[in-house]
């Protein structure tokens, strides 16, 4: 896909993001058409934008603010994505 020359910067981004759909996901499982592909990458991204933590942003992902800290003890449930590939964890109250 060509990018315009007025946002170099997009290229950086989108070679980010691919990467990390490479290592994270596309070296770990076999895809078997492109009907699957596309499932896959939706998961994916609905994962990667609404639980997996980010540095940049203190470990916070994209569309959800970062949880102010407690220091109670506390109950974290995990759920499986892609058949235990990925993992999102929450804090049970």
């Amino acid at each position: 896909m060509l990018t315009a020359p007025q946002v170099p910067w997009i290229n950086a981004i989108m070679a980010r993001w691919v990467g990390s759909v490479r290592r994270e996901l596309l070296d770990r499982i076999l895809i078997m058409n492109e009907r699957h592909l596309r499932k896959v990458l939706a998961e994916y991204e609905a994962y990667f934008n609404r639980h997996r933590p980010h540095r940049t942003r203190r470990q916070a992902s994209p569309l959800r603010a970062l949880p102010d800290p407690v220091d109670a003890d506390i109950k974290v449930s995990r759920r499986d994505r892609l058949g235990g590939l990925l993992h999102e964890y929450a804090q049970i109250a």
